[in-house]
């Protein structure tokens, strides 16, 4: 007899475990259903999906042992430190990384066992008119996953997204690599090349370049950071290139890319010149696209869209009864945490609850040094809508947290409805970006004014004051600046 399910989730990543986890919590018979196993040494299905094993959480770790040796070769010397012949070993730096991963994506599988969710391995798909009767004459999907038949009354697809492919680049993860062999060097390349300039590219970019790698970033928009608020775009430009060094090239059309015996051959347009960039490794970071393969959309009718995502409404319903989609396979910013905020609020819909996920208070965050958050709308948002608002700008440097620190790189920057005063945007670049823009989070969420900020004690002397007086700066009436 096939097995049954009030809920099968289809992926194992940050939306697919959370979804299946809340379900459970829910009192619902809840699965999930995971094929990739990543690095695992054993073979065995990993769960955490692309952000745990090859994506957020080890681009993390890196940086992080990256950036010790930065400030060990650079910063210590204004503290009165000294450190000479400071050396990286990356085999131990990724070992590192590594572990971290591993002890993650175990604990997911004790949250599993703890709230009785059963983990199928085996790539899941959809099986062609899959609606059969079970007893008591409700209808359930039935799912194939490793050859084997499952029932389940709710499907929630959350197969995530993969990396860009661009024609005639063949990634092999050892010399041409996407986002996970960029994670495991085993050694500083000395050229490092790196197509796109965007989160990914920057992020893992920075990594290799702050432990010795001659770095070179083609992107091929005409603008850097476009997504950004244009003020944090210009303060990130002249920090990446002329302060750290990156070589970040805009508007390039990339051509052929050549793999020989001593590394990668680039060729590229730039305006009206050719140019070859050689390199010894190379990673392709152009952005991630729905990941469906294998997933019998078509054998049910499941409809996506034109850019190959699920398509679904604001609450994650797809175009089939009890069938939804959450995360990157689905519209909306590719990011965990809106992923993980979606696979709640579909478990808590299916159990007739009010399941909510506001999509205009999604922080965005790059981990850069420094590091760059921000929510809601930008400038340039604001004022092509037509919206009449008020800024107000706080530089770090009047900080005294952060000249404490070494490092007053950077501003908070907070936006605010010209006639009622609620916040419309926060953008932060600087130390710690991506803990302080949760303050702005929590505001708009509840639909403060600037003025509430303003009028909140926050202590002193710590960064998050920062956050106060660009408040106060929106009524033109900040303290320390």
């Amino acid at each position: 007899m096939a097995k049954q399910f009030d809920v099968l989730v289809i992926g194992g990543g940050p939306g697919g475990y959370v979804a299946a986890i809340r379900a459970a919590q829910l009192g619902f018979s809840a699965a999930c259903v995971e094929s990739e196993p990543y690095a695992d040494p054993k073979g065995e299905v990993r769960l955490g999906g692309t952000c745990l094993n090859v994506g957020c959480i080890p681009s993390k770790a890196l940086l992080q042992s990256s950036e010790l040796f930065e400030q060990a070769n650079h910063s210590f010397v204004m503290h009165g430190i000294s450190a000479e012949a400071v050396k990286i070993d990356v085999r131990t730096m990724v070992k590192r990384k590594e572990n971290i991963v591993t002890q993650l994506t175990g604990g997911i599988k004790h949250m599993f066992k703890k709230n009785k969710v059963t983990l199928l391995p085996g790539h899941g798909s959809f099986v062609p008119q899959g609606l059969p009767s079970l007893g008591g004459g409700e209808g359930a999907w039935e799912i194939d996953v490793a050859g084997e038949t499952v029932l389940a009354k709710h499907v929630i697809v959350a197969t995530g997204s993969k990396p860009r492919q661009i024609d005639g680049i063949s990634v092999d993860n050892k010399v041409i690599c996407d986002n996970a062999g960029a994670l495991s060097f085993d050694a500083v390349p000395k050229r490092l090349g790196v197509v796109g300039a965007g989160v990914i590219g920057l992020e893992l970019g920075s990594v290799w370049k702050r432990v010795g790698a001659e770095v070179t970033i083609l992107e091929a928009m005409p603008d850097f950071l476009a997504a950004a608020d244009a003020a944090v775009a210009k303060e990130a430009w002249k920090v990446f290139t002329k302060k750290q060094g990156l070589d970040i090239r805009l508007g390039v059309k990339i051509g052929k890319v050549t793999q020989g015996k001593k590394g990668v051959s680039v060729e590229y347009e730039l305006g009206d010149e050719s140019h070859v960039l050689e390199c010894d490794k190379l990673i392709v970071s152009v952005g991630r696209v729905p990941n469906t393969d294998g997933l019998g959309c078509e054998n049910v009718g499941l409809k996506l869209d034109d850019r190959g995502r699920v398509e679904v409404d604001d609450q994650c319903r797809t175009n089939l009864p009890n069938v939804w989609a959450v995360g990157d396979v689905v519209r909306g910013p590719m990011l965990a945490h809106k992923g993980m905020e979606e696979g709640v609020m579909v478990a808590e819909l299916i159990a007739g609850q009010a399941g909510h996920c506001n999509y205009d208070a999604v922080p965005w965050v790059i981990y850069t040094h420094p590091e760059i958050a921000w929510v809601g709308k930008t400038e340039q948002q604001l004022q092509s809508a037509g919206i009449e608002y008020r800024a107000g700008k706080i530089p770090f440097s009047a900080n005294g947290r952060a000249l404490g620190q070494g490092d007053t790189t950077g501003f908070v920057k907070m936006l605010a409805d010209a006639k009622t005063d609620r916040i419309l945007g926060v953008h932060i670049i600087g130390n710690n970006a991506s803990e302080l823009i949760s303050e702005a989070v929590v505001a708009m969420e509840f639909h403060a004014s600037s003025e509430d900020i303003a009028r909140i004690v926050h202590a002193h002397p710590t960064l998050s004051e920062a956050m106060h007086e660009a408040a106060l700066d929106v009524d033109k009436r900040s303290l320390h600046f």
